[in-house]
């Protein structure tokens, strides 16, 4: 196969196989020691633990030693390798090519050094192969990711991914890392407007897709740094730059075709569940009640149990604010109806607002009574509190009632 006159070498996959389901690309340059090891131990891996037909694909991108001979015996020797050669350099331009010449539902790629753990390379296409999600990429930025990496690098990739954030708006978490995959019909709309052919090829790539509104599944990696890497981090940190700068460009212009995208490509908003019918007032104050009682109990055992520990005062203020944040959270729900996350904040506020108030109550209900009879005992302490507690739920009902804008 050949693109644009850039490929002399096509695709060769033994005919007897299966159409593969997976197409595992490696582009390579000058990688003549490495590829070997490399591609045999992607291939005794997939082999063992992949559980449909996959193919490898060696996208050598202007090598001038031996890489293309290694690649074509591989070819030759392991079923299921492919060799895809282009005439000019650049990982993006290798990916571009090998991804528009395959015929596999899902491409990946992965660099030849195999950092990357490949137990993830299951969890990272699967979620594709099932159509949960529309590219995937590793990210060894995640909590539960596990590097082995210098500290220059460990910066340079973190202070990347959020100039990402602070220019373009991303909201994926590793840019860079080299273990990506994405479903070919999804490749097919996206690589024609992907313009560069170097290494902010990914960048660019997943901008696309995120504004699209494509699904971005992500996998944390264990990733071994390796100390050979070729990679010009100067040359390629001032091309990242300027391929912010471009593509930051079109996208505030308008010179992108995301509308369209988003329509053909973009999942459908989910649609909101049927509008809940209003609890009448007399169910209303019910329910409050209920949530109340079960609330004040919790606060008085909590209040109890903190009394000795902590005074009286940051005793009570403990269990006022655990318990009133419990029951702004049921009373939503059981009392006024309201589900999902929609205004919760808003409405937790609104609780927090009444517990300043019924803390002003029970705490100024303390201050009085000790106030009057110097060291009052554990009993009254609690009776005190029960009463100021009621008038503090009155005057949360109301607020509560008054801010999630239901009518009886």
């Amino acid at each position: 196969m050949t693109g644009s006159g850039e490929t002399r070498a096509g695709l060769r996959a033994r005919p007897t196989l299966p159409t593969a389901v997976l197409d595992v690309v490696v582009p390579v340059h000058n990688e003549e020691v490495d590829l070997g090891p490399c591609v045999r131990r992607l291939h005794a891996h997939l082999s063992e633990h992949f559980p449909y037909p996959f193919r490898i694909t060696v996208a050598d991108n202007a090598s001038t030693d031996a890489t293309l001979a290694v690649a074509e015996a591989l070819a030759a020797d392991l079923p299921g390798v492919g060799v895809l050669h282009l005439d000019a350099k650049g990982r993006g331009r290798a990916l571009r090519a090998a991804w528009s010449a395959s015929d596999a539902p899902v491409l990946a790629y992965m660099d030849v050094d195999l950092s990357t753990d490949l137990a993830a390379l299951l969890p990272l296409v699967a979620p594709l192969i099932s159509g949960h999600s529309d590219l995937a990429i590793g990210t060894r930025l995640a909590r539960t990711s596990r590097v082995v990496r210098g500290a220059k690098r460990e910066v340079i990739s973190r202070a990347y991914n959020l100039l990402l954030r602070g220019t373009l708006a991303v909201r994926f978490s590793d840019a860079q890392c080299g273990f990506k995959a994405i479903r070919a019909d999804v490749a097919r709309s996206l690589l024609p407007l992907v313009q560069d052919t170097g290494w902010f090829f990914d960048t660019e790539l997943l901008v696309l897709a995120q504004r699209s509104g494509l699904r971005i599944h992500e996998v944390p990696v264990d990733w071994v740094d390796d100390p050979d890497s070729r990679v010009d981090i100067v040359a390629t940190a001032y091309a990242d730059l300027r391929g912010i700068g471009r593509l930051g460009r079109a996208l505030l212009t308008g010179a992108l075709p995301l509308a369209q995208l988003r329509e053909q490509l973009g999942r459908a908003p989910l649609t909101p569940p049927p509008a809940r019918v209003p609890v009448g007032l007399p169910r209303q104050l019910a329910r409050f009640a209920a949530v109340g009682v079960v609330s004040t109990l919790a606060y008085l055992l909590l209040f109890v149990a903190t009394r000795g520990a902590l005074g009286a005062q940051p005793a009570n203020l403990l269990a006022l604010l655990v318990t009133a944040v419990a029951n702004t959270a049921v009373n939503r729900r059981v009392t006024f109806g309201i589900t999902g996350r929609r205004h919760a904040g808003r409405h937790h506020a609104q609780g927090l607002l009444a517990f300043a108030l019924g803390l002003g109550l029970t705490s100024g209900s303390l201050a009085v009574l000790h106030a009057v009879t110097g060291s009052p005992g554990r009993p009254l302490e609690v009776a005190v509190l029960v009463a100021a507690n009621l008038a503090a739920t009155v005057l949360r009902f109301v607020l509560l009632r008054l801010g999630m804008h239901h009518r009886g």
